[in-house]
């Protein structure tokens, strides 16, 4: 039995579930705090509906909330591939490249959609917001990178430049003019009302339904708050190709923790209090920056990291985090897969389907579990 429980828990279909796309949210509650949440108790395995502004009534002054301040920038550049023939420039195919990370002076590693393959010398333009063109040139190709990524430098910095948009889910559709005005609030919706870190490639969309009302009530009980930052990228939402989970390798994402944050969870986890993490991204840093010193204490490393961390049932157990705040996420993602480590699959499953029956919001700009 033991046996053929791991084998489940290790197969991509273990992690499926059936969502209709009527659920899939295209724009976020309004305000932040009228988002849903489903509150599940592990110990139990019951669950509540309530809003997310009730999140206080949960917490008390045992508790220390750890979220992730990155910034989401303008990731996503669209243009088109040129050449030149006879000092003459001819237009190519569309392009569409996404900034992961920034490797030196107006250079970027990213994912890259083209028609044509991604060689080193192939160049393309990008429109501003000025109606300028920033020109692009390949120095790596995918071929080179065991995750598919490109190296792209640039003949300016394409943020300063204004030239790329909001690297919006693809699930969240902003065609036509009738999606503008929404288009146009993204910029503020997509972000925690509490980012400062620029050098996200997405939001960490649990942080997303806070509002300024409900920290104030957080602080009015007490209830500790610091921060972390991890950039999301490729690790995040790279899909899981592998049927064995376990053969999934994640992408590396930046991370940096101050050290007054790194004391002050230290302390606050060798006290036995308990952490709150807001979204996955707050548990990969956590987790990953934390050393075990005896079986009952540890410390929290601040400065900056690398995590390629990948926390999934059967795997590692949790060392930091005591509680979870956390959206609604895709079917076989490695991001379903961190919450069923935390609150068990088969609760966590069970909570999904919930959550479907009862027209929960679902995804990034979606609804929110509160896992106890």
């Amino acid at each position: 039995m033991q046996n053929s429980e791991i084998l489940d828990e290790a197969r991509l279909d273990a992690y499926a579930y059936e969502l209709p796309e009527a659920l899939i949210a295209q724009s976020p509650a309004s305000p932040r705090d009228a988002s849903r949440l489903l509150v599940v108790h592990r110990k139990t395995g019951t669950w509540e509906h309530r809003t997310f502004r009730d999140l206080p009534l949960f917490l008390d002054q045992q508790d220390l909330i750890v979220a992730n301040n990155t910034q989401v920038i303008r990731a996503r550049l669209l243009g088109h591939r040129v050449r030149f023939e006879n000092s003459q420039k001819i237009i190519g195919g569309r392009v569409e490249f996404v900034m992961l990370e920034e490797k030196g002076p107006q250079t970027w590693e990213g994912l890259m959609h083209a028609s044509a393959k991604y060689l080193p010398g192939l160049m393309f333009e990008v429109p501003t917001r000025a109606g300028a063109l920033i020109r692009g040139t390949l120095l790596r190709g995918a071929a080179e990178s065991p995750s598919g990524t490109v190296v792209v430098e640039f003949d300016q910095d394409p943020i300063q430049a204004g030239a790329g948009e909001l690297p919006l889910p693809h699930y969240i559709h902003r065609d036509g003019v009738e999606s503008q005005s929404l288009h146009n609030a993204d910029e503020q919706s997509y972000q925690t009302i509490y980012s400062k870190m620029r050098g996200s490639a997405a939001a960490p969309t649990a942080g997303l339904h806070f509002t300024e009302s409900v920290l104030s009530e957080i602080k009015k009980k007490g209830i500790q708050w610091q921060e972390v930052t991890l950039h999301v990228g490729l690790g995040t939402f790279r899909p899981v190709k592998s049927q064995d989970i376990r053969q999934h390798v994640m992408h590396e994402e930046r991370y940096e923790i101050a050290p007054e944050v790194a004391q002050s969870v230290t302390e606050w986890k060798n006290s036995n209090h308990r952490v709150l993490a807001v979204g996955t991204t707050s548990v990969r840093t956590l987790e990953s920056a934390w050393s075990k010193s005896t079986p009952s204490s540890g410390a929290l490393r601040a400065g900056q990291g690398r995590t390629s961390i990948f926390i999934h049932p059967g795997g590692a157990g949790f060392q930091v985090v005591d509680r979870l705040l956390t959206n609604f996420h895709l079917p076989k993602s490695t991001l379903l897969m961190l919450v069923c480590a935390f609150a068990g699959r088969e609760l966590t499953l069970a909570a999904y389907r919930e959550a479907v029956r009862e027209g929960y919001r679902f995804f990034s700009y979606g609804d929110a579990m509160l896992i106890l």
